[in-house]
């Protein structure tokens, strides 16, 4: 139950953020926007790090595989694309597409077992919550005509 009340407010958290990314983006340009998204999380784990323990930073060069560490770069083109997505479409369409996309990417790695994810058979119970999110998806670009 505490997994899926964090995954929840996790989902809520990401739509505040792109709707707070997007308006930064509109005063200060995307790149500026982007770089105080990523410095300013930096900060807060900083302080996080001091406060709650510290793990040793040298152990970052232990990681393996090495590609794993390219994470701050993934959520730097994740930054782009929300605030991106959030202009062009709002934030409910933006929002309902990215998610339909995560699950879709997440099922697919779990699927073929990438990454070091323990690989899991094929369900059809599962595809088929996909595809009602996809149709879903197509209901909402409906109703928005």
């Amino acid at each position: 139950m505490t997994g899926f009340l964090i995954a929840l407010i996790s989902g809520a958290l990401m739509s505040v953020q792109g709707v707070f990314n997007t308006q930064v983006t509109k005063t200060t340009g995307m790149w500026v926007s982007n770089a105080w998204v990523q410095l300013s999380a930096f900060a807060l784990c900083f302080v996080m790090w001091l406060i709650m323990g510290r793990d040793s930073v040298a152990s970052i060069a232990k990681v393996e595989p090495k590609y794993v560490l390219l994470g701050g770069v993934i959520g730097a083109g994740i930054t782009w694309t929300v605030i991106k997505s959030m202009e062009q479409l709002g934030p409910a369409k933006a929002a309902l597409l990215i998610v339909v996309s995560q699950l879709i990417v997440a099922y697919l790695i779990e699927l073929l077992g990438l990454f070091g994810v323990e690989k899991s058979p094929l369900d059809w119970k599962k595809v088929g919550g996909m595809a009602l999110a996809l149709i879903g998806v197509a209901i909402f670009q409906l109703a928005g005509k």
